[in-house]
């Protein structure tokens, strides 16, 4: 296991986060009982993972409560992430979304059921469309003045807020988001358009989740699987396409198929840190050995070919020979730029 800076910090995390909404089994039988979270949890760290990624509502908090349980030996060795903003009880307004209250009372929780006195990432979990921006970064900058949290990230939020608030915290001498938390994988990959740029751009750390796609990516709907993905409806056939591609090459190279998918996300450009979640320690020790694969840039090149999407306007209409020519003189291809996307 290497480790990666953090965005725009001086904090130091594994190439890869366990992922531990599977820790408990209160919302059903694909979570993983305790002991097996623990194995899950102990596979991770012995192959040197520090960074822990949990939320308040994973498992109406046994996932936190674990998680707590599990780290309580060597506190200061681990990286803990966890969220706020989905609710903590239904009926009441005030115990969900990212106002100061909410986010308030879900530090102290989180703080009691982890057992530790401060939460080292503290994320934003979804926008909420109602809290202004600079009552979410005060709130959160209080909290960082105060010790209780160390450094914030933000999950599932349009680019344009991520990039209001940050620019907002730097011209008020406030805390930044240095981790941004999105959907990415080679089915997956809208993202490209405004989110991943300006996470680049910013210097914003990126932690995907659905790394493999709801599973697509590992290949078992290629080879006669349910068809499905958990409760959603059947797998598009342009998943199964890229997800045939991913099992050509992986074969080619005598790797899985998930290796392949998750060393393609782990070798995106800028810092990307892929969340790797498992019910079971046979399925996080195979999702740990992605870090042995490492594919070529020809190989990276066809995946991204067998999975490219149509970014739309306004790249593809800047991207034009025409409106090229007209923005740099016909001097494009005399031009090397560093920032091109």
């Amino acid at each position: 296991m290497r480790y990666k800076l953090l965005g725009r910090s001086g904090l130091r995390v594994s190439e890869l986060a366990l992922g531990t909404m599977t820790f408990g089994q209160d919302w059903g039988d694909w979570g993983a009982p305790h002991e097996e979270s623990k194995r899950i949890f102990d596979k991770f760290t012995n192959a040197g993972g520090n960074f822990i990624d949990t939320a308040n509502r994973y498992t109406e908090g046994t996932s936190e409560r674990y998680v707590g349980e599990f780290i309580a030996s060597d506190r200061d060795r681990f990286v803990l992430a966890t969220k706020y903003t989905l609710f903590s009880r239904e009926g009441d307004p005030n115990a969900a979304g990212n106002h100061r209250k909410n986010m308030m009372q879900s530090v102290e929780a989180s703080l009691k059921r982890l057992k530790t006195d401060r939460i080292d990432l503290f994320w934003l979990h979804a926008w909420d469309f109602m809290t202004p921006v600079d009552e979410v970064m005060r709130g959160l900058d209080d909290l960082v003045r105060g010790g209780k949290i160390l450094y914030i990230g933000i999950s599932d939020t349009p680019a344009w807020v991520v990039s209001q608030a940050n620019t907002m915290a730097e011209l008020r001498g406030w805390s930044r988001f240095v981790a941004l938390q999105i959907q990415y994988s080679l089915v997956e990959r809208s993202v490209e358009r405004e989110l991943l740029p300006m996470a680049r751009a910013l210097d914003i750390a990126v932690t995907p989740w659905g790394a493999l796609g709801s599973g697509v990516l590992s290949g078992k709907y290629n080879k006669g699987g349910s068809g499905r993905v958990g409760s959603e409806s059947d797998v598009a056939p342009r998943k199964l396409e890229i997800a045939a591609a991913v099992g050509k090459l992986a074969e080619e190279i005598g790797a899985t198929s998930s290796q392949v998918a998750l060393s393609w996300l782990r070798q995106q450009p800028g810092v990307v840190i892929p969340i790797i979640g498992a019910r079971t320690a046979a399925q996080i020790e195979d999702n740990l050995t992605c870090l042995g694969c490492t594919l070529t840039a020809d190989q990276i090149a066809h995946l991204s070919a067998a999975s490219a999407i149509d970014l739309g306007f306004p790249y593809d209409f800047l991207a034009s020979n025409m409106v090229r020519e007209l923005v740099t003189a016909k001097m494009d291809e005399k031009i090397d730029n560093h920032r091109a996307i």
